[in-house]
């Protein structure tokens, strides 16, 4: 029951505190290490295709393997001590694993501005949370860019994380962040990170496959109890949540969008290039500032579902 009472733990004081910029966080770590990591395995590997293949993919082991290690050596270090602190610190450490309020508050500064009629400064927001370029959208497209944040990351955030927690404790938690962390960092599909991060691109989809499919089902089931629409978004989640180059990310989006009676996805500019994609969802209606709002009912719905029907297995598995 530890595992699960820190789980709990952690939970909650993500939902109380966030991510206070003054704590040092793990994640920056990882990021730290990926890009080093790069800049000498680059110089040590072939300047080929392959070369730059296995590059990537022993950067990615690694930090994920130091990931897992340092975080079960340090709570078994600090089991010697005491049951207690190493209790502590794996409350500490599911804090820090966890992001909903994170997600809730960065996704908010896109609201706040873009509400006030401030375009420019919501544009400004958005670009801190996503890939796509920001310059011209206008006040829908923000809009639905922050919702297709929210609805992704509600997956790669919180869901998956609570998955891998309550799987193997904070050390497996730590591991999906580095995962994940080197998906950011390293898996795009550009000259760069083609064939160096095409392994950190195909571990966080492995990775990711169960949750996010996990997530969509239960974002589905939110839907009916945050006071949006369940049916439509079992329908859009049946019909699109496949709409996605990516085989994870349109299965949240997809019941977002549903659950919002709006249209998410399409066209959209990186590194100024056009890059097509399909849209996910029905345009109902136009999306509006207050759909980002919206969005945060469906985190925190989805959360914690998950997280109730996620511990109580946990906790039958002991029992019996």
């Amino acid at each position: 029951m530890e595992v699960v009472c820190a789980v709990l733990a952690g939970f909650l004081l993500d939902c109380l505190f966030g991510d206070p910029h003054w704590l040092p966080h793990p994640v920056c770590l990882m990021g730290s290490a990926y890009a080093k990591g790069e800049k000498l395995l680059r110089r040590l590997f072939p300047k080929t295709h392959c070369g730059a293949f296995w590059g990537g993919a022993l950067l990615c082991i690694l930090v994920v393997s130091l990931s897992l290690g340092i975080p079960l050596l340090i709570l078994w270090l600090a089991g010697l001590v005491s049951q207690w602190l190493a209790f502590a610190l794996h409350c500490l450490f599911c804090y820090q694993i966890l992001a909903a309020r994170s997600l809730r508050d960065e996704s908010r500064k896109v609201y706040l501005p873009l509400k006030q009629g401030n375009l420019s400064e919501a544009r400004r927001m958005l670009s801190y949370i996503v890939g796509r370029d920001t310059g011209s959208l206008n006040e829908e497209q923000v809009a639905k860019a922050a919702v297709e944040t929210v609805a992704e990351n509600t997956s790669d955030g919180v869901i998956a994380p609570l998955f891998f927690l309550l799987l193997g404790g904070a050390p497996l938690g730590f591991a999906y962040k580095a995962v994940n962390t080197a998906d950011s960092m390293i898996g795009y599909k550009n000259d760069r990170y083609l064939y160096f991060g095409r392994f950190a691109a195909r571990l966080d989809d492995l990775c990711n496959w169960i949750p996010a499919r996990l997530s969509g089902i239960f974002m589905v089931l939110s839907a009916f109890f945050t006071g949006l629409d369940g049916k439509n978004a079992l329908r859009i989640y049946r019909r699109d949540r496949r709409n996605h180059a990516s085989p994870n990310s349109a299965q949240t989006e997809s019941a977002c969008a549903g659950a919002l009676n709006i249209q998410l996805a399409g066209d959209a500019s990186y590194f100024g290039t056009i890059v097509h994609k399909p849209t996910i969802g029905d345009p109902i209606r136009r999306a509006e500032p207050e759909d980002i709002l919206r969005s945060h009912r469906l985190l925190y719905g989805t959360s914690l579902l998950c997280l109730l029907v996620f511990c109580g297995i946990r906790s039958l598995f002991i029992l019996l």
